[in-house]
């Protein structure tokens, strides 16, 4: 039964080659921001009916997001296959989201079809998480309850390397607004300057570096500063990215931002606005599941290592459901590593003969390793240990 089912899946991506191959083409050609990605998730809703998906969307309140539940007595273990499909601004799908969102959907076909052919019972759900570029979706998934009904999550990412295992660090945005009063600049003292405010707040940030962690890093833009040079700024913005460790150390970071912002605005009178995005959480990747992708991977030729440990990494709201429930959002790559991802030569990537290639290669792997989780409760048992000891006790 083992092996037929697994030969079910992979013959099941075959046959969808065409479509999934199109709906990847199709993102990729008609970039949309997060939470305004109505094709993406059309055409992905479009496509999982197509395959006797029943398909919930709107779903937790966000407009593009959706929970597509395979067919099936709806029995056993809840697989669920989690979806991007956000594009950068000005730069389109230079994060190669579209070939997430295929794979996901690839996936979560060919295993319903795999559990259907052999009898085995197990639940699969594929979820379209949209607005992961700075939005975090997945954070107002995770608390409106869409992750309480899902045993294992599973998700790939394109890259410049095939590796499992990578962390990710917790971040936070922040934006400071500070209102003044303008005046000419031949008499400063009746006016109040807001863009003084804020370079305070940028020094306070340089001052608060030398107390953060290792792994606590803020950089920071301004956004407006100002119209004239012969006018006192009565408006000035700045926008931060925060990041650390884990979410408890990024906590104390923004708090101490927000005390050096309020510092900052007495200093001048200025009015302050300050606003804190979406926390996106540490990432906790459960290595027990992530090594059957791995081994899936190489069976079908592809060489998968594991990351630099000390090598930078960045962030993403996955690290939310990785708290929650155990997860995979593992890497394969798309373009040499010479290429940086956010750029136009990544978007470009996103779309090549590779990309194609990787969107199949990902569906068949992620598929695998959802049969694996459905067929072997030893496995399951093994994954959710992990999650309890290593990823549970920071939740909270």
């Amino acid at each position: 039964m083992d092996q037929a089912g697994k030969e079910t899946i992979k013959r099941a991506v075959e046959e969808m080659r065409e479509e999934l191959l199109a709906l990847s083409h199709d993102i990729h050609d008609n970039p949309e921001l997060g939470f305004e990605e109505r094709k993406a998730a059309q055409w992905q809703a479009e496509l999982l009916e197509k395959h006797g998906f029943t398909v919930e969307k709107p779903y937790c309140g966000l407009e593009t997001a959706y929970l597509a539940s395979g067919p099936g007595p709806g029995k056993g273990p809840r697989i669920a296959f989690m979806a991007e499909y956000d594009a950068l601004a000005g730069f389109g799908h230079a994060c190669g989201h579209n070939i997430i969102a295929s794979s996901a959907v690839g996936a979560g076909i060919a295993l319903a079809e795999g559990l259907a052919r052999t009898g085995v019972e197990a639940q699969v759900l594929v979820m379209g998480t949209p607005g992961e570029e700075g939005n975090g979706g997945k954070v107002f998934l995770v608390e409106g309850g869409a992750f309480d009904a899902v045993d294992f999550a599973l998700m790939m990412h394109p890259s410049t390397e095939s590796v499992i295992g990578r962390s990710a660090l917790a971040a936070q945005g922040v934006t400071a607004q500070y209102r003044g009063r303008p005046v000419h600049s031949a008499s400063p003292e009746k006016g109040i300057n807001a863009l003084t405010s804020l370079i305070a707040l940028f020094n306070s940030i340089d001052t608060l570096r030398q107390v953060w962690p290792d792994t606590g890093r803020c950089n920071g833009i301004i956004t407006a500063g100002g119209k004239a040079s012969n006018i006192v700024p009565d408006f000035a913005e700045g926008k931060f990215t925060v990041r650390a460790g884990t979410k408890r150390q990024l906590a104390a970071m923004v708090e101490g931002i927000r005390t050096a912002a309020e510092s900052a605005a007495r200093l001048t009178g200025a009015e302050l606005t300050f606003e804190a995005s979406p926390l996106f959480a540490e990432r906790y990747p459960n290595k027990i599941m992530g090594e059957r992708f791995k081994a899936h991977l190489e069976e079908m030729g592809e060489s998968v290592g594991y990351p630099d440990p000390k090598a930078r990494v960045g962030s993403s709201d996955v690290g939310n459901v990785s708290l929650v429930v155990p997860t995979i959002h593992d890497y394969i790559a798309i373009a040499p590593k010479t290429v940086l991802g956010h750029t136009d030569e990544f978007r470009e990537a996103a779309k090549s003969p590779r990309a194609d290639e990787v969107v199949l290669l990902a569906a068949k792997a992620l598929a695998l390793t959802g049969w694996d989780l459905a067929t072997d409760a030893e496995l399951r048992a093994q994954a959710r240990k992990e999650f309890e000891e290593n990823a549970a006790p920071n939740r909270c």
